[in-house]
């Protein structure tokens, strides 16, 4: 049905200027989006004045009352009135500025538009100036000026946001969440700016306190870190510091194995300006992958220095987005340098496992239960998790072997499958199965970072001894990261080895199952795994890959099947490739449960010692967990 516009004179549409107040309220609608706006806009603008010291202070949820204090370089008095102007600002001039934007705030939209929807007060004093002015407005109204007594520096008070807009209070959530807003604003604020004093104080209650940061190291920052990402955050983290042109990215990043169920540990900033960039987002995770799974999220603090010219900060009336003239690059760098720094740490663990044992230890002053080990290797409950790789074009010279270990070294492994440790038990008891390490033994591998195996522990861990300490390794973890590895290098050198089988192996599928793996078969080829259509329900397995030795081809091609259906529509299996290595790799792996000779174990310690990332599986969790002897001192109180 189509809408008819009368010609009649009197009916017709008429085109109107809008007046200043309520065009400062539509203004508003799209700056004060909640108390938190507010917030950001005034912090901003103490940031850009100068200010040293600032102190916010809220009430009722910022509903109330919100009040930033700053002692910055205040505003003239001839100046107050212009100031709560819309476009009056002092940080651009001409229209070449605004495309290299320097300052935090630039609009001049903020202070009239939040003094549109609340009573409104400015207080400031110049340096030079023996007394200080103060104006106010009520809803952009009836303003006023007067002398006031204020210290130099500059303070802003908002009181009953939107008193004059209830149906924008609706839309507002509880007191505790707008809070939280609030806290979060101010702390990633006082995260770009470590060199200025941060105060927060809600409800009379101080609830953030941050010192300015001492030193201009990167370093430095680090303490202050503290109270924003915790103990555990510092104690695991990576430096970042990689420059690439005019580009450099800093910072911060935690090990592989300190990882979040949410993405709320990310702070990323752009020429130190708080950004939720999908860009920086999407090449920080990238770095990860492979190491992490895709349920789990790494944890950092990173900041992004550019020419203004690069960046166009003038794309959101918040101004929480950004876009890059070169996104590519910005993407490259920051992807680039955070995955070199995790593979120069590639084998650290983080020590959150220790903590937790040290704890459970002191607490309990119990025996660890079985599930309290697993819980150390955060495997318990999640063997059957989703996988995570990285692409093919991702692997690098920097992730190749250091060295092979031997067949003298792997007496017990097929030479035809590589890792498949095909031995038999012995009929005796795991004990003397796992034998007694001998004393030559333990002094030869005692010095390497893994140390010398010792025991295996419930058929699933193993003990090793080091110089200092002692290692406890999961063993089906551990050889799935090396398994992954090893394949992921034969498919980028194009020289997988396959196992073709005597009798191929028909496995039944669905119809719509058994026609999604027949359209990848070329695909699943390039990994070694050969399959055809057998029948309208059914899949024949003619060879799989040579390194993962013999497998269960209809729990391996099940799980591939879950990996085909959770592909985008329009993305190949080799854009995938992490999904189906890890699924191979873990189907190729020693399970829990299977026993190990002590020359086994020492040459899974060997083989973890040169394989890049065997730090962590390929779900994110720590392969091994390390007390120092110092450590297990304390357990016993010989410290």
């Amino acid at each position: 049905m189509t809408r008819k516009v009368s010609n009649h004179p009197e009916k017709r549409p008429v085109i109107t200027l809008l007046d200043d107040n309520l065009a400062n309220q539509i203004a508003a609608g799209e700056v004060v989006e909640r108390p938190a706006s507010v917030v950001k806009e005034l912090v901003e603008n103490a940031i850009d004045a100068g200010a040293n010291n600032i102190t916010v202070i809220i009430d009722d949820a910022g509903q109330e009352r919100i009040q930033v204090r700053d002692d910055g370089c205040g505003i003239e008095r001839e100046q107050l009135e212009l100031a709560l102007s819309r476009h009056a600002t002092s940080k651009i001039k001409t229209t070449e500025d605004l495309f290299s934007i320097a300052s935090l705030g630039f609009r001049g939209e903020a202070l009239p538009s939040i003094a549109s929807v609340s009573h409104f007060n400015i207080t400031s004093r110049i340096p030079e100036a023996d007394e200080a002015w103060e104006i106010s407005t009520n809803g952009g109204k009836n303003v006023t000026v007067k002398p006031a007594a204020h210290p130099v520096g500059t303070t802003v008070t908002v009181d009953d946001l939107f008193f004059n807009t209830p149906a924008r209070r609706k839309f507002l959530k509880s007191g505790r969440t707008e809070s939280e807003h609030i806290s979060d604003t101010v702390v990633r604020l006082a995260m770009a700016h470590p060199y200025v004093s941060f105060k927060l104080i809600m409800d009379g209650n101080e609830t953030l306190n941050f010192d300015a940061a001492q030193g201009e190291l990167l370093e430095d920052t680090l303490p202050r870190l503290t109270d924003f990402m915790g103990r555990d955050f510092i104690s695991n983290a990576i430096t970042i510091d990689t420059e690439r042109g005019d580009l450099r990215i800093k910072g911060f990043v935690g090990l592989p194995t300190y990882n979040m169920s949410t993405a709320r540990r990310q702070y990323l900033f752009v020429n130190n300006r708080p950004v939720k960039d999908r860009t920086l987002l999407a090449a920080f995770k990238y770095a990860y992958h492979d190491l992490l799974a895709h349920n789990r999220h790494p944890a950092g603090v990173l900041f992004l220095d550019i020419p203004h010219r690069e960046v166009d900060v003038n794309v959101h009336p918040a101004k929480a987005e950004v876009r890059f003239k070169n996104s590519n690059d910005v993407f490259a760098l920051v992807r680039g340098g955070v995955r070199r720094s995790l593979e120069a740490h590639s084998q650290d663990v983080s020590d959150t496992g220790r903590t937790q044992a040290l704890r459970m230890f002191q607490t309990n002053n119990q025996p660890l239960a079985g599930h309290q080990i697993e819980a150390q290797f955060g495997s318990r409950g999640t063997h059957s998790g989703s996988h995570s790789g990285m692409p093919l074009g991702s692997y690098s010279e920097s992730s190749s072997y250091a060295g092979q270990v031997s067949e003298a070294q792997m007496p017990q492994y097929g030479r035809s499958s590589g890792f498949d440790l095909g031995s038999q038990p012995s009929a005796l008891g795991q004990a003397d199965y796992t034998q007694q390490a001998s004393q030559a033994s333990t002094e030869a591998y005692n010095e390497h970072p893994l140390g010398a195996a010792v025991a295996q522990l419930h058929t699933t861990y193993i003990v090793a001894q080091t110089e200092d300490g002692m290692i406890m390794v999961d063993q089906h973890a551990a050889h799935e990261r090396l398994v992954y590895e090893r394949l992921k290098k034969q498919i980028h050198e194009a020289q997988v080895e396959r196992q073709p089988l005597l009798i191929p192996d028909v496995v039944e599928l669905t119809k719509s199952d058994a026609a999604l793996v027949a359209d990848h078969a070329e695909e699943l080829a390039v990994f070694g795994l050969e399959v055809e259509q057998f029948g309208p329900a059914a899949i024949a397995v003619r060879a799989t890959p040579a390194l993962l030795g013999q497998m269960n081809c209809k729990t391996l091609l099940n799980d591939l099947v879950e990996d085909l259906h959770e592909l985008k529509k329009g993305v190949t299996l080799q854009s995938q490739l992490e999904e189906t290595l890890s699924t191979m790799a873990c189907h190729g792996s020693i399970r829990a449960g299977k026993r190990l000779s002590i020359d086994e174990m020492n040459a899974i310690l060997r083989q973890m010692e040169q394989t890049p990332n065997s730090a962590q599986c390929n779900h994110g969790r720590p392969t091994y967990v390390k007390l120092s002897r110092n450590d297990i001192e304390k357990l016993f109180g010989r410290r």
